[in-house]
């Protein structure tokens, strides 16, 4: 399956018919590149056309204020000074768990590195399982893994301050110095990696090579 083909399945598990979500990417010589899309078709083809010109491409995990798609409805634009923000989240449909081997900042992991972040992820996997935790999506970074479970909360401060204890509590036992789970993850307007798009943290060399996000659970 190619790249924008995962994009347009993976919008497909994440979002709603309806739903309006926003499209960031950082650290380009454009500045930030935002737009807020209702349209998946158009948010696929403009997530690809960035998709390696930029170290990553996000959107929000979670369905925002339909009033933002005036800010730039179904496309992207240069140097934005807008992004979303917690209060304009509409609810809480995930609750994000991600993996990442400890190294340097701004390089991607080795392929040892990323398998002892898999690693992990399946273990908390298998330990909230046992719980009756429902089945997550299993996403692969690029660098690491991520788990998706599914919620339905508002968008409030009790969620917010439930999400953070969720994942304070996972760190503490699931975290050493290989791997580390990031706790803040917990806030609302929290932008995710777009699986079907390059994580291109760094040079891409050998030992550490530029790679595809992808869902595993497509």
């Amino acid at each position: 399956m190619e790249g924008p083909e995962i994009v347009r399945r993976s919008l497909d598990l994440l979002y709603q018919t309806g739903d309006v979500v926003e499209v960031r990417i950082l650290n380009t010589k454009r500045g930030t590149v935002s737009g807020y899309f209702d349209d998946m078709g158009r948010l696929a083809e403009a997530a690809a056309s960035w998709s390696g010109r930029a170290p990553a491409v996000y959107t929000t995990l979670n369905p925002v204020a339909r009033d933002l798609l005036a800010r730039a409805a179904n496309r992207l634009r240069e140097f934005a000074r807008e992004t979303t923000t917690d209060d304009q989240i509409v609810r809480r449909r995930w609750l994000p768990l991600d993996f990442d081997p400890v190294r340097p900042s701004g390089i991607s992991a080795t392929d040892v590195e990323k398998e002892a972040a898999f690693a992990r992820a399946r273990e908390c996997l298998g330990f909230l399982d046992e719980r009756g935790w429902p089945a997550p999506l299993f996403g692969d970074s690029g660098n690491g893994a991520h788990l998706l479970y599914p919620i339905d909360l508002e968008n409030d401060e009790p969620s917010r301050d439930l999400a953070r204890r969720v994942l304070a509590a996972l760190a503490f036992r699931f975290d050493d110095h290989l791997v580390k789970l990031d706790q803040t993850t917990y806030n609302a307007a929290r932008i995710w990696k777009l699986y079907g798009t390059m994580a291109c943290k760094g040079d891409d060399v050998p030992e550490r090579p530029h790679r595809l996000a992808e869902l595993l659970t497509l």
